[in-house]
C-alpha cells in the first residue's frame, strides 16, 4: 500500500496528462450537441436552432460523404495490414543476422523515420516524388515517362499507403523482436539436428512462437479503421486528389473549419467517434478471443 504522500506524489505526476485528457477529449464531448443544430457562432450553443438529426441524415445522402469513408476504410486498412505483413517479415528477417553490430546498424536505420514528423517527411517526399524529382529521372533511365505521384487520384493513395509503411514498420517490428528473444533456445537446437534449414527453422520455429503476438497486434489494430492519418495526408494531399485522398479527418477539417459547416463538420465527426468506439469494442472482444487478451 502507498503511504499518504506517496499516493499524493503520483496523483501530482499524472495530473498535466490527466489535465489534457479532460480538456482534449471529455470537455469537446458536450459540444458534439452542434451535430444536432443549425449552428450559428453567433447565437452560441444555446441559441442555435435544433434540427434533430438533419444533419446526419444529409450526411449520409451526400456523395462526396461516402467516397471519404470508402478512401478512409481503404487507406487505413492497407496501411494496417501491410505495416503488419512487412513488420513482421523485418523482424523475422533481422533475427538471422548474427553480427551484432549489423543487426544495430540496421535497426537503427529503420527506426529512425518513425520518429520524423510527416511536416519534414512531407517535404522530402515532395522532392523525390516530382515531376522532376529523383524517382522519376530514375524511371526516365529505364525508358518509362514522368509519373506525378502526388497529382493522380489513381497513384496518390498508394504513396500514402507505402510512405506509411517505410516510416513506421521499423517501429512497430520491435514488439516481434521482442517476442523473438524469449523463444527457447533449444528449440532452434533441436530443429538444427532434425536437419532444418534456417528459413525452416524460420517457418516452423519463429513464426509459430510469436502467432499470438501477431494475432493480438493485428485484433487491437481494428479499433483505428478510421483513422487513416490526418497529419501524413494534409501534407500530401490537395484539391486534385480530394476523389482518392480525402479522409473522415481532413473532410472534416475542410468543411467544419475552412467552409465553415460546423453543424455538418460535427456530425462527420460524430459519426467516425461512435463507429470508432463500437470498432474498439469489436477489437477487445477479438483480442480475448483469439489471443486470450484482457485488460479488464
Amino acid at each position: 500500500m502507498f503511504k499518504g504522500t506517496d499516493r499524493f506524489a503520483y496523483w501530482l505526476m499524472v495530473l498535466p496528462g490527466l489535465l489534457l485528457l479532460l480538456a482534449f477529449t471529455f470537455v469537446p464531448l458536450a459540444y458534439s450537441a452542434i451535430a444536432f443544430q443549425k449552428f450559428n457562432p453567433a447565437l452560441g450553443l444555446q441559441g442555435s436552432p435544433w434540427v434533430g438529426l438533419d444533419n446526419l441524415l444529409y450526411m449520409f445522402g451526400l456523395r462526396d460523404a461516402r467516397q471519404v469513408l470508402a478512401n478512409t476504410v481503404f487507406i487505413a486498412a492497407m496501411k494496417m495490414i501491410l505495416v503488419l505483413f512487412t513488420a513482421v517479415s523485418f523482424a523475422l528477417l533481422l533475427n538471422e543476422v548474427r553480427f551484432l553490430g549489423v543487426r544495430r546498424a540496421i535497426q537503427t536505420m529503420v527506426y529512425l523515420p518513425h520518429f520524423l514528423s510527416w511536416v519534414i517527411l512531407a517535404g522530402i517526399l515532395r522532392t523525390i516524388l516530382a515531376r522532376d524529382g529523383l524517382v522519376n529521372d530514375l524511371l526516365g533511365y529505364f525508358g518509362v515517362a514522368p509519373i506525378y505521384f502526388l497529382g493522380q487520384p489513381a497513384v496518390f493513395p498508394w504513396v500514402i499507403i507505402l510512405s506509411d509503411v517505410w516510416k513506421e514498420f521499423g517501429f512497430e517490428a520491435i514488439v516481434y523482436l521482442a517476442a523473438l528473444t524469449g523463444i527457447d533456445p533449444t528449440l532452434y537446437e533441436v530443429a538444427e539436428l532434425d536437419g532444418a534449414t534456417r528459413l525452416q527453422k524460420m517457418r516452423y520455429v519463429s513464426l509459430p512462437a510469436i502467432a499470438p503476438v501477431i494475432v493480438l497486434v493485428g485484433c487491437l489494430s481494428i479499433g483505428n479503421v478510421l483513422n487513416a492519418g490526418f497529419d501524413q495526408i494534409f501534407n500530401l494531399y490537395s484539391p486534385i486528389v480530394y476523389s482518392s485522398g480525402d479522409i473522415l479527418d481532413t473532410y472534416v477539417y475542410r468543411i467544419g473549419l475552412i467552409q465553415g459547416q460546423y453543424s455538418l463538420g460535427t456530425a462527420v465527426g460524430l459519426f467516425k467517434t461512435v463507429v470508432a468506439l463500437g470498432l474498439i469494442g469489436i477489437s477487445y472482444w477479438a483480442a480475448s478471443r483469439y489471443a486470450n487478451y484482457r485488460i479488464f
